[in-house]
């Protein structure tokens, strides 16, 4: 027996009608006004705090097909103080797309996500934010890629760092071009997607003054977020170490992008052992 299609705009009520239930007048300021025969809001209520019309809420939580703007969900999401996964869920039933998060959030990285950098011994591991900052990192980064503490918060934006570094470049070798482009080219969706945070054009500029490459890859209007699997950096005293990258969204902090570089059964881990016995190799 098929099951039949979903269909959204039901399941957009059932949610909102579910959502409204769970409030109580108190939490959103309203007046306690006595025992209610139904739990939570009611529908006016919704609508005067959502502002919108009474009549227009009611068509959508008995699932009529109307088209919600971004403006009246993010306004529903406040009402019913969603979580983020709740949020997110409310925008994908609406086919909305979610708005931006703006102005940019302070990155945080708990003490347990950095325990778990920490606890990955050889494989040399980092977080960025969505600027592509490097906010936290281990021992075995730092045995490639030098003391990131030492550093100012410029030297530790991947992006500066993959057209600027000398010994960046040293460790990429024959392949700095191609991953300097598809940097070149996350920088520019980035960009895109956050056109009104000022930090980007500023950066932007920085970056063209700094390096005439990065001026030459920006012009080709590359765009791309994905990046390859497979690494391989250039040691100038034991050679070549490959790794396979890992890269992942933290759980706790969407924004946080982690990467972990895990070292290939080939000789790598051992090279790796030595580079963190005797510190940074460049």
């Amino acid at each position: 027996m098929s099951t039949p299609p979903l269909d959204r705009f039901q399941e957009l009520a059932r949610f909102l009608r579910i959502r409204r239930e769970r409030i109580r007048p108190e939490q959103v300021g309203l007046p306690y006004s006595g025992r209610r025969r139904t739990p939570g809001l009611r529908r006016g209520e919704v609508a005067m705090l959502a502002e919108v019309g009474l009549d227009w809420y009611t068509y959508l939580e008995q699932g009529r097909h109307i088209n919600v703007s971004s403006e009246v969900l993010e306004r529903l999401s406040n009402v019913f103080m969603l979580d983020a996964s709740e949020r997110k869920h409310l925008f994908s039933l609406a086919r909305r797309e979610l708005p931006l998060e703006i102005p940019f959030d302070a990155s945080f990285v708990s003490p347990s996500l950095q325990g778990f950098l920490d606890s990955l011994n050889t494989s040399p591991a980092s977080i960025m934010d969505t600027r592509m900052n490097i906010i936290a990192w281990n021992s075995a980064y730092c045995a490639i890629n030098g003391d990131l503490s030492s550093m100012s918060e410029r030297e530790r934006n991947f992006v500066w760092m993959t057209f600027t570094s000398p010994q960046f470049r040293y460790l990429k070798g024959d392949q700095w071009e191609l991953h300097a482009r598809r940097i070149a080219a996350q920088f520019h969706a980035g960009y895109a997607r956050c056109a009104d945070d000022p930090w980007w054009s500023e950066q932007y500029e920085a970056l063209s003054k700094a390096s005439p490459e990065f001026r030459e890859f920006w012009k080709t209007h590359d765009v791309r977020d994905a990046i390859d699997s497979h690494k391989v950096l250039r040691c100038p005293n034991l050679g070549m170490l490959n790794f396979d990258l890992v890269s992942f969204q933290s759980l706790e902090n969407p924004n946080l992008t982690v990467s972990i570089h895990v070292p290939q059964q080939d000789g790598t881990i051992a090279k790796m052992e030595q580079l963190m016995n005797k510190g940074n190799f460049i």
